[in-house]
């Protein structure tokens, strides 16, 4: 029963990509040293697909990461029972150097995070703002969600 349940409030594949590319904030958890889960929020975009946000290079979760790439992150909403709606996604957190695509998503979760007009990805920002953020990503690295498994939800189906 629990199952039939589960499947009637499934998102569809295109309603996960749209529901992931309408948000932009996402809770993060990795594994701590410990073995306890790192849980922080953060503001992120679509890369190629998949949830990208940037993050300073010596952050714990990207330590946690380079000693245990297994990453969770949890889109939700809602706040009636009828209206709650969330992707969860687990696999691993990749950690990307390379400056190009970090630009591209620095660009959009930065524009986002000062207020500012957002950019399409890759689309081009005003050049003081760019530097700005060029600036800030210097200190910074990409991190990408590749997900071995997706869950999903949305209680207005029921």
């Amino acid at each position: 029963m629990a199952g039939n349940k589960r499947d009637k409030i499934k998102m569809t594949p295109d309603e996960v990509a749209s529901y992931l590319a309408e948000n932009y904030k996402v809770q993060v958890a990795t594994v701590g040293k410990d073995g306890a889960p790192h849980l922080v929020t953060m503001f992120y975009t679509l890369y190629e697909g998949k949830i990208a946000f940037t993050t300073y290079k010596a952050s714990q979760k990207v330590l946690n990461l380079r000693r245990n790439p297994t990453m969770t992150c949890l889109v939700e909403d809602g706040v009636e029972y009828n209206e709650l709606r969330g992707v969860a996604l687990y696999g691993r957190g990749l950690i990307v150097e390379d400056p190009e695509p970090r630009t591209k998503v620095g660009r959009v979760v930065g524009s986002r995070m000062a207020g500012l007009p957002v950019p399409a990805l890759g689309e081009p920002i005003d050049p003081v703002v760019a530097e700005g953020i060029e600036q800030a990503l210097a200190k910074r690295v990409l991190v990408l969600m590749d997900p071995d498994r997706v869950v999903s939800w949305d209680h207005g189906k029921a």
